[in-house]
């Protein structure tokens, strides 16, 4: 019976956040007239790519958040600084932010199809869903007409993005102000069952847990082997080596949770996941042990989050170069 409960609230969210998507002012009929490949377009260079490069399914999920926080998914992220401005690639929080490149190869693709036509916004919405579909995740809707910001500023990633360093309470606060609540908080922390993390937000946890900034000073939560292996990986100091975040970092599946639980959580942010509000834990426990409902759960999340204040015409544009505004 709480199966069957849990399955009808599921599908009742389900059912009104395609509600507030259709009241967004998108469609999944936007390009049907100006370029009805678009999509084909995008999901045909996604799975190039990656089955070239597999680790890049990580950073093409992860960089629809790092968008989708600092006033909704509009591209702004890829844009790239200038003598006169300091964009949100360069903000502490999107450091060595990865899948730049790889949009401006779609959007290359895209550019020779239908020219002017496809925001990079989209590409972003679209390449996240279809890079968790290759490593045989969920799908979920994205529906299209997102425009182009043409403002990017690092101050208001590092100020709206969690930073690896949040305790509990931080991380629900921070999602809160975003409409999501602690369950889809914990629900799309399980996207870092996917990909690396670098040693700048791995150290910390590392080498200053409470602020003192030493070598001892090392999250006591934390497995020693599983510690001691990460230290060997992250020296203090280094901030560029990669560590995959589980042991099938290119494969979409719950082992994060379980990873998690048995004190083996990457950043300070996965180890609070378990060590704040006891039904931090027990959403944890139940995510470890129940794939499905997770599935289903991390594709409605990854949906609501595409359609954060989505920036419409006759705002924004459409840009020809995602790394550049027109």
């Amino acid at each position: 019976m709480a199966s069957v409960k849990l399955g009808c609230t599921v599908l009742i969210s389900y059912l009104l956040l395609l509600a507030t998507i259709c009241n967004a002012g998108l469609s999944s009929v936007y390009y049907q007239s100006s370029c009805p490949q678009a999509a084909d377009i995008i999901k045909r260079e996604v799975t190039k790519m990656l089955k070239k490069d597999r680790t890049l399914v990580g950073p093409l999920l992860r960089l629809q958040f790092h968008d989708a926080w600092v006033n909704g998914v509009d591209g702004s992220v890829l844009i790239k600084s200038t003598a006169t401005n300091l964009a949100e690639i360069d903000a502490h929080v999107n450091f060595e932010l990865g899948a730049i490149l790889e949009i401006a190869v779609i959007k290359a693709a895209l550019e020779t199809e239908c020219p002017n036509t496809v925001s990079c916004a989209d590409i972003i919405a679209c390449a996240a869903r279809d890079a968790t579909v290759f490593a045989k995740g969920p799908s979920w809707p994205v529906l299209l007409g997102r425009r182009d910001s043409r403002v990017s500023r690092a101050i208001d990633a590092d100020t709206h993005l969690p930073f690896p360093v949040f305790r509990y309470p931080e991380l629900v606060k921070n999602f809160a102000a975003k409409g999501f609540n602690a369950r889809e908080m914990i629900v799309l922390s399980g996207a870092h069952t996917l990909g690396q993390a670098h040693c700048n937000a791995i150290g910390p946890n590392l080498y200053d847990y409470t602020g003192q900034d030493s070598l001892n000073d090392t999250n006591p939560n934390l497995s020693p082997a599983f510690a001691t292996r990460l230290k060997q990986t992250c020296p203090k100091g280094n901030k560029l080596n990669e560590v995959d975040m589980d042991r099938f970092p290119n494969k979409f599946d719950n082992l994060y949770f379980k990873e998690v639980l048995s004190n083996k959580g990457y950043m300070i942010t996965d180890d609070e996941l378990i060590r704040g509000k006891k039904y931090g834990r027990n959403m944890v426990q139940y995510l470890s042990k129940h794939t499905s409902s997770w599935r289903s759960e991390f594709a409605n999340a990854m949906a609501k989050m595409s359609q954060l204040s989505p920036l419409l015409a006759p705002d924004g544009e459409i840009r020809k170069n995602c790394e550049i505004i027109n």
